[in-house]
């Protein structure tokens, strides 16, 4: 989505600036538009500063429950985000809180605030809420929010510290093949190489990773970076991207994960909207944005369409093959229970328990797969330095 910077005029004739993030120039148009304002000029602007940077997920939505609790204790909204904003524990997000509550007194709305700090909210969160003031539940919009984005900072918590001994089994898998091949073949080389006869093809394998680690190592790490920058290129390229998005989808023990995390998001969010009476059609656009999956942001399009065309959610879900067959059946019994968002809501917590087991698993995978690797090449190695002496001793006897 991209960013653009506008000046319009406000129904007074005064001149307006400010920020909006949308997907083209006519959507900025629109937006404008239903804020009664009347562009003068739009344009799109570069990468915006890092101000809004460091600020995590968890931090955020951590902020969104403190604001909802204010709210529902009968604190204003201007002075809640004043308090927010006075907070000396998190001087960057008190910024940011001081600025919207700048922006919120000259009688600008929340949402619109927020969208013009772009590199710390996210469009899904100006859209709901933006739903939220529309509607006159924000103190129930801000407090979903918040709930749903600790648990999501907390399941990203848990795959992040799943995969940390896998890692480090994987770093000194790294450095020991570099001992391996830099250190202790080279040692053996010239001894074998004495010897005469023609060495094993295991033997020659070993000699040249050896010299691609010793003799033409600078060549080797021009290469790798090469290899690495030409597949951050590639990963910029729409096509590409989506060739990988449906690999991570379909992988072994991988996919399964990818398309849980992906559709607990999906119903968290699809979920919250219509328990706080977002319009199907609106909730299906927002939570598009959230799903973090190409090929099932594309299949949720597909069901908004048929949706707006008077079809079941659950039918065009199913039929995208993305879904599993248990949440697609709840979807069902949901809309057929007029209680959707509740359904919604529960598959979510159901997924993502799932999915807690389903990363335990993957993780004790992932160590013995290190691990049998590692003792591959180890045992390549030993085998490729003593066939040559093994053949000579024969030749010998």
């Amino acid at each position: 989505m991209a960013t653009f910077e506008y000046t319009a005029l406000d129904s007074g004739g005064r001149r307006v600036s400010g920020i909006l993030a949308a997907p083209t120039e006519q959507a900025v148009i629109a937006e404008l538009e239903s804020r009664n304002l009347m562009p003068v000029n739009i344009e799109p602007r570069k990468e915006g500063s890092s101000f809004g940077r460091g600020i995590s997920g968890r931090t955020l939505s951590e902020s969104y429950v403190q604001l909802a609790d204010l709210l529902h204790a009968g604190v204003p909204l201007l002075r809640g985000l004043k308090l927010l904003g006075s907070r000396k524990a998190k001087p960057k997000l008190a910024a940011i809180f001081r600025e919207l509550s700048e922006k919120v007194e000259k009688g600008v709305d929340l949402a619109a605030a927020m969208s013009e700090r772009n590199d710390v909210f996210p469009p899904i969160h100006v859209a709901m809420v933006r739903a939220g003031e529309k509607g006159g539940f924000l103190e129930k919009v801000l407090a979903r929010l918040g709930t749903l984005g600790i648990a999501q900072a907390e399941l990203r918590a848990q795959m992040i510290g799943s995969l940390i001994y896998p890692a480090i089994l994987s770093v000194m898998g790294v450095g020991i093949g570099g001992v391996v091949f830099g250190v202790f073949v080279p040692q053996f080389r010239e001894t074998l190489s004495r010897m005469g006869g023609e060495l094993p093809g295991i033997t020659l394998l070993v000699f040249a990773a050896s010299d691609a680690v010793t003799t033409y190592g600078v060549f080797t790490a021009i290469a790798l970076a090469l290899a690495i920058f030409g597949i951050i290129t590639l990963s910029r390229d729409e096509r590409f991207r989506v060739k990988i998005e449906r690999f991570k989808v379909r992988a072994p023990v991988i996919g399964p994960l990818v398309r849980a995390h992906a559709t607990a998001r999906f119903c968290q969010l699809l979920g919250t909207m219509l328990d706080n009476n977002v319009p199907m059609l609106t909730a299906l656009t927002i939570a598009k944005e959230g799903a973090g999956n190409k090929l099932i942001e594309s299949a949720i399009a597909e069901a908004a369409e048929a949706v707006k065309s008077g079809q079941q959610l659950a039918t065009p879900l199913e039929a995208s093959g993305l879904f599993e067959d248990d949440v697609i059946e709840m979807i069902r019994m949901g809309e057929a229970a007029n209680n959707l968002d509740e359904v919604l809501l529960k598959v979510a917590a159901t997924i993502e328990s799932r999915l807690s087991r389903g990363l335990q698993v993957a993780t004790k995978l992932i160590e013995p797969l290190v691990l049998v690797i590692i003792g591959l090449v180890v045992l390549t190695v030993a085998l490729a330095l003593i066939l040559p002496l093994a053949q000579a001793s024969s030749n010998l006897g």
